[in-house]
């Protein structure tokens, strides 16, 4: 007997995420808190890159994409959602091709313009969680500002060299630092870009992989999140390090909340 379309889909979705299905940690209902979720990936290069993929292949139903970039033949080493084939296409309409072959059953939408305040504002406030995968200060900050505004949980990256970091702010919750109580906005930095130091291929995957691994399990709602402390990776040594991170009372950005 023939199975009715309804009946075969259902199936087929089930056995897309039987693997997720078997962890007693996240199950049928943490699977459905992931199809049901709004994901806001800011950037989709080296680190965006693996985050758009493991998030489309754990079937996070709705994942937004912005970037104003490009695909460059010298992105190719690291930034693993581009082929050749895409070179000078825009970044998120590249993504968005392999995420749709990973999993053609999800929600993505692109936006191929720049990150200023008034965007984020608007993109922040409409997901539910936010992956900050960008590569320059400002714009970590921008977003950092926007996910306080909105009271949205926030997974920041970094990577060059040999060296990567990553946190959650988780930023529902008050005791919780944002990104800019650690990292001030007046803080004097020195921008270090790829372009410049170079980036070790897996370095960069490392950090994206576990961006993913950190919004999946908020979004499930299982395990402990990396809010209060900061995940540090030598990846010359291949050793990880953690800080512990507390919230700025006095902060610039999220002084008022809570």
């Amino acid at each position: 007997m023939d199975v009715p379309h309804d009946d075969h889909e259902e199936n087929r979705r089930l056995l897309r995420y039987s693997r997720h299905l078997l962890l007693d940690e996240l199950g049928i209902d943490g699977q459905a808190r992931l199809t049901a979720a709004r994901v806001l990936v800011v950037g989709v290069g080296g680190l965006g890159s693996p985050v758009a993929l493991y998030l489309a292949a754990a079937g996070v139903g709705h994942i937004t994409l912005i970037d104003d970039d490009t695909v460059d033949l010298t992105n190719l080493q690291r930034q693993i959602a581009h082929t050749t084939a895409r070179v000078g296409q825009r970044k998120v309409d590249s993504a968005a091709e392999a995420m749709r072959a990973i999993n053609p059953d999800i929600a993505i939408e692109t936006v191929g313009l720049r990150a200023d305040a008034e965007l984020l504002n608007r993109l922040v406030a409409a997901s539910d969680l936010v992956v900050d995968c960008c590569d320059n200060f400002a714009t970590r900050h921008a977003v950092n500002r926007a996910c306080v505004a909105s009271r949205k949980p926030l997974v920041a990256g970094a990577a060059i060299r040999f060296d990567g970091q990553l946190s959650v702010y988780d930023l529902r919750n008050d005791e919780s630092p944002c990104y800019a109580c650690v990292f001030p906005p007046d803080a004097q930095v020195e921008e270090t870009r790829c372009s410049v130091l170079g980036a070790f291929a897996p370095v960069v995957g490392t950090i994206g992989t576990l961006q993913a691994h950190e919004a999946l399990k908020l979004l499930a709602g299982i395990g402990t999140s990396l809010a209060g402390r900061l995940l540090l990776f030598d990846g010359l040594e291949t050793t990880f390090d953690r800080v512990k991170v507390a919230r700025d009372p006095q902060c610039a950005v999220c002084a008022d909340r809570g």
